[in-house]
């Protein structure tokens, strides 16, 4: 699936030829958000999923998304995949609070609408955003893929929405939170398998990790080890695990920052790893994680 803001797609070059459909089609503008008065369909949870035919088209979909997103759904009653795909679009529409509007396009009902959008199998999701298909799916993808690419669409149409919550990391965090570390291992495994990108789901499993190493262990008596033993690698990881733990995460980068100044060859990549790994916990936007790296690429070169 395809990023809108990046791809140049036989969409943005104009091969959908919808002039047809705005000769045709009425030209009272909608509402910005819902339906107008008697349209097709009905607004879910204060967000509008409409019913759409050739006669609406160009009002409900080309003008209103002038303003607004529009995500237009291809499906039909026989179709199976689409009773997968449909209901998880709706739901997210509802989610979206006004930001996009999804319309709902019966293929069966309304064959020249496919017909004009080179349908050749459904479900078929497109984006409309300025009048113009930008994007495009076929067949069912996995919810956590679909966030993004409306995220991304809602971008393209120059639209700011705080991402909703999502419910697996947010189960996934309960669990670490509560100590249930493999639950929590499972849960943020399941995320990246899903979405392989997700940075919170990167964080939250390098911090399962950091929990497994400093489990038992004795912060100040560790610390006191690593101090008193500054070239033992193991000491000093688990040294900079706690700080990091502690709240004390600068100390932890520098502590393993001029351990890769002393160290070579494996015991120097093995605490490379270890501090990228508690980078990842912070996160790439933290300041101390940008200012620990300039100083790790000084260390290495």
């Amino acid at each position: 699936m395809s990023d809108p803001r990046m791809t140049s797609s036989i969409f943005t070059r104009g091969a959908v030829d919808l002039s047809a459909l705005r000769s045709t089609a009425p030209t009272s503008p909608p509402a910005k958000a819902g339906p107008p008065a008697g349209a097709p369909g009905g607004a879910v949870g204060g967000v509008s999923v409409i019913d759409v035919t050739e006669a609406t088209f160009q009002s409900e979909v080309l003008e209103r998304s002038l303003t607004t997103p529009v995500i237009v759904d291809f499906w039909a009653e026989w179709c199976e995949p689409c009773k997968q795909l449909s209901p998880v679009l709706e739901r997210l529409a509802v989610e979206g609070g006004g930001a996009w509007v999804l319309a709902k396009v019966d293929v069966d009902a309304n064959p020249r609408i496919a017909q004009m959008f080179r349908v050749q199998g459904i479900p078929m999701v497109y984006a409309i955003v300025g009048g113009q298909p930008i994007d495009a799916f076929s067949g069912v993808v996995p919810e956590a893929q679909l966030r993004q690419w409306i995220q991304a669409v809602l971008k393209a149409g120059g639209v700011t929405v705080a991402e909703p919550e999502d419910p697996r990391l947010a189960e996934a965090d309960d669990a670490l939170m509560s100590g249930d570390l493999d639950a929590a291992e499972r849960a943020y495994r399941k995320i990246l398998a899903e979405s392989p990108a997700d940075a919170a789901a990167e964080a939250g499993l390098a911090q399962v990790g950091l929990a497994r190493r400093v489990a038992g262990a004795d912060p100040q008596a560790a610390v006191a080890a690593a101090a008193a033993n500054p070239d033992d690698v193991d000491a000093q990881l688990l040294a900079a695990d706690i700080e990091m733990l502690s709240g004390m995460a600068e100390r932890a980068y520098k502590r393993l920052v001029e351990l890769v100044r002393r160290t070579a060859g494996d015991d120097r990549e093995k605490v490379r790893q270890h501090l990228v790994g508690l980078f990842t916990i912070a996160g790439p936007d933290d300041p101390a994680v940008a200012s620990a790296r300039r100083a790790l690429a000084s260390a290495l070169f």
